[in-house]
This record gives C-alpha cells, structure tokens and sequence, in this order.
C-alpha cells in the first residue's frame, strides 16, 4: 500500500495457520499471495515449511510478480531443544536460506518453537548458540537474518528475563531482532518500552493486537499503541518491513477477511492519523 514513510507493511502466513494447525488452508501459498495484495500489503511472510507447491525460488517469484508482491522473509520456525541443531533442523534451514538467497533482502526469520520451560537456564544458552550459528551461515551467504521471540506459556523466550538472557546474547553482527508487539504484551511487557531499550538491533517488526481476553485480538481491536509504535519507528527512521498478523479468534474461522481488515485498518485508520 502507498506509504508516505519509509518502511512498508507485509501481511504473515501465521493468519491462515491458526485454522486447524495450517492444514485447512495447506498448499494454499498462491492463494495467500492473493489475498495479500487484494488487501493492499506490499509484502508477505510465509512459514519456511508450509510453502506448498511454491518453495522454489522461480514459481515464487513468478506467482509473486503477478501480484506484485514481494517476499519480505521467511519464518523459520524449529524445535532447537538440543545443544546442537538435529540433521534434519539444519537440513531445513539450509534450505531455507538457499531459497532466500534468490529474493536479495528478504530476511530469514528464525522462531523457536515453543515446548515448555523446563531445564530453562540451559535451553535459553542453547538456543542463543544455535540461532547464531544458523544467522551466520545465512548471512555468510548473504541473507539477513532477524530472531523473533514469542509468548506461549510453553515459551522460553516469553518473560522479560527470558528476553534479557537471549536477546543480550544475540550476535548482533549476523542476527537483528524482530519485536511483536501483541507477543511483548502478552509477556507482561510494554512494547515500545522495550522496542527502545533494544532499538539498535530491530530489523523487522511484527504488528499484532492483545486484548488479554485471553489473549490477541482484532489488529486495531485491542490495547496495543500502534500509533505511538508507528510514530517511534518513524522517528527513529525505521525503513524495514512491518508485518501484520493476526491471532485473534476471528482468525481462526476467516483469515482471509481478516487479512483484508489488516489492510484496510493500516491504510484507513493507522496511517491517516500519522499525517
């Protein structure tokens, strides 16, 4: 969508995910696509292992270009409870970043997936490794990478001293943070707060509202500021992607209409009282 500021706004593949743990709207990539560009998003970011029949770099780029839309990162979404990364874990985000490298820019998301918080001084340092290893294999073949923490309660990465522990141990060189903004209030923390307590290493942002009924809500429906977000990451000349997602229970039942709210909400209520 046409944008007086620098950054751009993306739409995230988890939207559809949330229906039946992705399988109702599997191998439905294109039509993902679709839909984001229907909603006036200039970019989007799918899940590295629900791509369907797009996870080579020329039908994504084909399908991409027909709509105009532009791949801002891949989420890549593992286990990593090991001390090392499994065969399989480094088999997938190797792969990933070989798919990355044909779309210059676009940013290898990396997101743990969230299993408990047992054993959690150990998990946390194990984490930290792993994450910067994968970031520096990535960017050693010149694909950006971004570490985006979330708030399940079977999360590690959820608390402000799980943030203070990982974040602080990222290799900032290789690995740039990606702060959710429905994910940190959801955590007990105040987003901007800690968005510019470590502003030097933001690279993405992911844009998602809570309500705290349990949990996420409507984007534009819940207690986030986005406008004081959004009028901080214009001040601080913020020009990367900001990604809306939505995990409210709406969701669930039409992601698809959810989508198109995302947009209309960004370009009609957000971006009008920024001016």
């Amino acid at each position: 969508m046409p944008s007086p500021f620098p950054f751009r706004f993306g739409a995230e593949a988890y939207t559809w995910f949330m229906n039946n743990n992705g399988q109702t709207h599997a191998n439905q990539l294109g039509h993902m696509i679709d839909i984001t560009a229907q909603a006036g998003f200039a970019g989007i970011e799918p899940i590295h292992n629900w791509m369907g029949d797009l996870p080579d770099p020329e039908s994504l780029a084909r399908k991409l270009n027909e709509q105009g839309v532009e791949l801002a990162a891949i989420a890549l979404a593992l286990d990593w409870n090991g001390a090392e990364e499994t065969e399989q874990e480094q088999y997938e985000a190797d792969r990933c970043i070989t798919l990355l490298k044909h779309f210059p820019g676009a940013l290898l998301c990396t997101v743990q997936k969230p299993t408990g918080r047992h054993d959690l001084e150990t998990r946390r340092r194990n984490l930290v490794n792993i994450v910067n290893r994968v970031s520096r294999r990535a960017v050693d073949q010149g694909v950006p990478c971004s570490f985006h923490p979330n708030s399940p309660h079977s999360s590690i990465t959820r608390t402000e001293e799980d943030y203070r522990i990982i974040i602080e141990s990222l290799d900032a060189s290789v690995t740039g943070w990606t702060p959710d903004v429905g994910h940190l209030i959801n955590g007990g923390m105040d987003p901007l707060t800690k968005m510019k307590e470590y502003a030097s290493l933001i690279n993405l942002v992911h844009y998602k509202d809570w309500s705290g009924e349990p949990e996420f809500a409507l984007l534009g429906k819940g207690k986030v500021d986005f406008i004081s977000i959004t009028q901080w990451l214009i001040e601080q000349q913020y020009s990367g992607w900001i990604i809306c997602e939505d995990e409210g229970p709406e969701a669930m039942d039409d992601p698809d209409g959810v989508t198109l709210h995302d947009g209309h909400w960004v370009r009609e209520t957000l971006l009008p009282a920024l001016l």
